[in-house]
């Protein structure tokens, strides 16, 4: 009895200090991904990583484990949790951003470590007939985002993060602002589109005007960029285009913000369209951006200014694009002779 009553407050000491120190890490973490400019969700994925490794060898510190602790859990991963390629990958990216970031240990000392061969895989690609039947049958706000997405190409990151600034009705493009991999990049705004998204706009701004008569009406914004214009967080061009239906309050400063809709939101109903529609695909919200470019490439439209549009880095990548068509299959079946 009294070996338990010795040992209880030593294991609780233990755990607190675990904890202590797992907070200290994850101030360092984020601190060093704020001075990188990561992305958030970059950061909330790595940190994601972070903790499973750190669990997967029962709350020991990263800095205690060595290149073998690494390359046992991306075994680990490959062998036993039976993740993708790019998943393992993934996971690399986040331990070697820890290490060599956040800690400040040579990844040079770790060795080199064999990244996962990606599979090549074609895009799932709607037909015209059925990216008509899918935007059909999605209604209101979320509606006008799917068909946006479709038009223009957008991620789902991009599109729900849109600010009013970012929409130039007068030469019909559409700003991206810090897109993947902190690109800014120009794409076209639909003219069938346009008149819809004004009135939605016309909206949109009585509901700032009444969120600012109740003591609302902020949004987030970039950066540090609240310190530079006090006033910019609830003017009307950094206002977003797809507002949340409901405001929120920061729990550390009090203040009442307006978030963006969730991209769940258009997930769902895209997935749920395409159920209606009884399409036999799998059908996801980045469908409308693979299905934007290759109907673009149907039409003739130049690879290199698809590329643009889609703000990818390589052409290889847009090229993607061009298999999807099967512009190469000039055979015949046998059934067809």
């Amino acid at each position: 009895m009294e070996r338990r009553s010795d040992d209880a407050p030593r294991k609780q000491d233990n755990l607190l200090r675990k904890e202590r120190a797992q907070g200290s890490l994850h101030r360092l973490f984020h601190e060093t991904c704020r001075r990188k400019s990561l992305a958030p969700s970059t950061e909330e994925t790595y940190w994601a990583w972070t903790k499973r490794f750190i669990r997967h060898y029962q709350n020991r510190h990263p800095a205690d484990l060595d290149a073998e602790d690494i390359r046992e859990y991306l075994n680990h991963l490959a062998s036993q949790r039976s993740v993708a390629a790019s998943t393992q990958n993934q996971a690399l990216n986040a331990l070697v951003f820890l290490y060599k970031q956040v800690l400040h240990i040579p990844v040079d000392e770790f060795g080199a470590f064999i990244r996962a061969r990606k599979p090549k895989r074609l895009p799932v690609v709607l037909s015209r007939r059925e990216a008509k039947c899918v935007l059909g049958r999605i209604e209101g706000m979320v509606g006008m985002l799917a068909r946006l997405m479709y038009g223009s190409g957008l991620r789902v990151g991009e599109a729900v993060t849109l600010r009013i600034k970012d929409l130039d009705f007068e030469y019909g493009m559409i700003h991206v602002c810090a897109a993947k991999g902190e690109k800014d990049r120009r794409t076209m705004l639909p003219d069938e589109l346009a008149p819809a998204l004004r009135r939605h706009l016309t909206r949109i701004r009585r509901l700032h005007e009444d969120d600012l008569m109740s003591g609302g009406g902020q949004v987030p914004l970039p950066y540090a960029f609240d310190r530079k214009s006090s006033s910019a967080a609830s003017d009307w061009v950094w206002q977003w285009v797809f507002p949340s239906a409901r405001q929120t309050t920061i729990p550390a400063t009090g203040q009442i913000v307006r978030m963006h809709v969730s991209p769940s939101t258009i997930q769902k109903a895209v997935k749920a369209a395409a159920k209606e529609c009884s399409i036999i695909k799998r059908v996801t919200s980045h469908t409308l951006r693979h299905s934007f470019a290759t109907h673009l490439v149907e039409t003739g439209c130049d690879i290199r200014t698809v590329q643009e549009l889609l703000g990818h880095r390589d052409l290889r990548t847009t090229m993607l694009y061009t298999h999807v068509l099967g512009k190469g299959l000039a055979v015949r079946s046998p059934l067809d002779r």
